[in-house]
């Protein structure tokens, strides 16, 4: 029997490869009350709009591979998310396309070449990237940059940008034209029928058995600490709450606080399912209005403010240089543990590193077929 502890993404998508390919049979323990991780969603009773208990997930992939495999799980429906940003009073297109820059820099752009030329004046060139402001500012110029950029980053990471590693913005796309699609992957889809219908599809098998609000700490003194009755053990929570007892630092991390918000016999409370808020006068960073997806039908609507906090269930990594080289002593731990013990690290938060979640997934289909086919 294989361990798996938490059942995101990460861990139902190790774990039916387990039961279905290889035949074996799976335990998954997960500290929560619910599988699916922090793309789990519910149907709020009072409205039935179908939510997202942690935030918009939004499904994406250009990987045919992972398409198809996903596609075993649930049916799919085309949705082209798009997101504004408040700013100056006023809701502009993000990612930055022609609009943006016409109306927040008092341009009269109107063609792609137009666009790029603004884009060459504008763009700050250095000799080598060295951090996320210095990214930023090279792909849409210091205006840009202060106006919606830099406050939110801060808002988001408690850090503005010149203290975070410049992966961090170079995952911010930018449209030379007026497309105001956030992503221009082949496949932009949401699961017909949720994320916890489409992860319990995963888990529908006799081989596998999910135990839920079950602590990995707990369950090891339940068993007096001996997990040898497992032929190995997947761990996919914070690699540092892994290693708790060896007096390293803990890895720093950014949570969200989410604030429910329902308005009745209102169709819509704003004009995208996600607003965005980078100006420091607001203390939320964005606005989801989750009726928007797939168009739901209610005669009521809910918003959910999210704010950004060090405390709380750990969401994304803080990529600083303090926070990496750390994750190295814990890499180090965790590639130790899995010669002598059998016990891998997978996804995220055991990797310190921040995947989407046609990644998350690509990343366990690759764990499995490297290192538990035989």
């Amino acid at each position: 029997m294989y361990l798996i502890v938490g059942c995101g993404l990460s861990g139902a998508t190790i774990a039916e490869r387990i039961a279905n390919v290889l035949n074996k049979k799976v335990l998954i323990i997960e500290k929560r009350d619910h599988i699916g991780g922090n793309c789990y969603d519910y149907r709020d009773e009072k409205t039935n709009i179908l939510m997202c208990k942690y935030g918009a997930h939004l499904f994406k992939t250009n990987d045919e591979k992972i398409w198809k495999y996903v596609n075993t799980f649930s049916e799919w429906v085309r949705w082209e998310h798009t997101v504004l940003s408040h700013v100056d009073n006023k809701f502009v297109p993000i990612p930055v396309n022609i609009t943006t820059v016409n109306v927040l820099c008092n341009e009269t752009l109107q063609t792609t070449d137009e666009m790029n030329e603004w884009l060459k004046k504008n763009q700050v060139q250095y000799k080598s990237i060295n951090n996320s402001e210095e990214m930023c500012k090279s792909i849409v110029g210091d205006v840009l940059y202060n106006k919606m950029f830099s406050n939110y980053t801060y808002k988001q990471w408690n850090k503005y940008p010149s203290e975070l590693d410049s992966s961090v913005l170079a995952r911010i796309p930018i449209r030379k034209s007026f497309d105001t699609r956030y992503f221009d992957h082949k496949y932009q889809v949401l699961p017909k029928h949720g994320y916890t219908a489409f992860v319990e599809k995963m888990l529908d098998s006799p081989n596998i058995t999910v135990k839920l609000n079950c602590d990995f700490e707990l369950f090891k003194q339940n068993n007096n600490n001996d997990l040898s009755m497992f032929e190995k053990i997947i761990f996919t929570g914070p690699v540092d709450e892994y290693f708790h007892n060896v007096g390293l630092s803990k890895l720093e991390y950014r949570s969200l606080n989410f604030e429910i918000k329902k308005y009745e016999n209102m169709n819509y409370y704003q004009p995208a399912s996600v607003v965005n808020y980078p100006e420091l006068n607001v203390p939320f960073t964005r606005i989801v209005e989750y009726k928007h997806f797939l168009n739901q039908i209610s005669k009521d609507t809910v918003i959910v403010i999210e704010t950004s906090t060090d405390k709380g269930e750990p969401y994304y990594p803080v990529p600083n240089k303090s926070n990496l080289s750390l994750y190295e002593k814990y890499k180090k731990l965790a590639l130790a543990e899995e010669t002598s013990k059998n016990v891998f690290f997978v996804g995220r938060l055991a990797n310190y590193k921040y995947f989407n979640m046609d990644e998350t997934i690509s990343n366990a289909l690759n764990f499995f077929e490297t290192k538990l086919v035989v």
